[in-house]
């Protein structure tokens, strides 16, 4: 099965290195572009990029990934699934529609409790007993589309936002492999 990536921070990076280690034939992958960090302002690659380029993957940056451009070169690579995982952008219809098999988010909370862009932080600050991992068909609302996994987990009493991110992210993982 031929896949496309999107996703940025360290969370999607498990997702990624389990399609490649699983043998998927990772056709691109798209992530937000570099930014300067740090008293030099020294562009960094996200750490979605850095992986790709270690495994020869080819890499888009897109500002906007609605751009026709983009949409077009995306198109170009033929994927049947495009896995996402904490990218940062909506897709459009366009997109959404591009694959044979439609677009998957891996989502850090168990949908429809909290979504957009910090759910982990919500379940801990709200002291919520549990939380978990969607894998859901992605539509064109804000995590709206149809559920089609969930993998759930524990939150202990002195567990942290960055504790249930390094539980978490491996779970995305997980949850995405079930979901293929």
């Amino acid at each position: 099965m031929r896949i496309g990536f999107m996703g940025t921070p360290d969370f999607a990076v498990p997702c990624l290195e389990r399609l490649v280690k699983d043998g998927y034939d990772v056709a691109c992958v798209v992530t937000q572009p570099d930014k300067p960090k740090g008293r030099g302002k020294k562009m960094q690659f996200t750490p979605v990029k850095e992986l790709a380029l270690e495994h020869g993957i080819e890499v888009l940056q897109p500002i906007k990934v609605r751009e026709p451009e983009m949409i077009e070169k995306l198109r170009s690579y033929d994927a049947d699934l495009i896995a996402v995982t904490a990218f940062g952008q909506l897709l459009p219809e366009d997109i959404l529609n591009m694959p044979k098999y439609g677009c998957i988010n891996i989502h850090a909370s168990i949908l429809p409790k909290y979504r957009g862009a910090s759910p982990i932080h919500f379940a801990v600050l709200n002291g919520d007993e549990e939380t978990g991992v969607t894998a859901m068909q992605m539509d064109d609302g804000l995590d709206t589309g149809d559920i089609l996994h969930i993998k759930k987990c524990p939150i202990g009493i002195n567990d942290t936002t960055e504790r249930m991110y390094e539980v978490m992210a491996p779970l995305g993982a997980e949850t995405l492999m079930e979901t293929i």
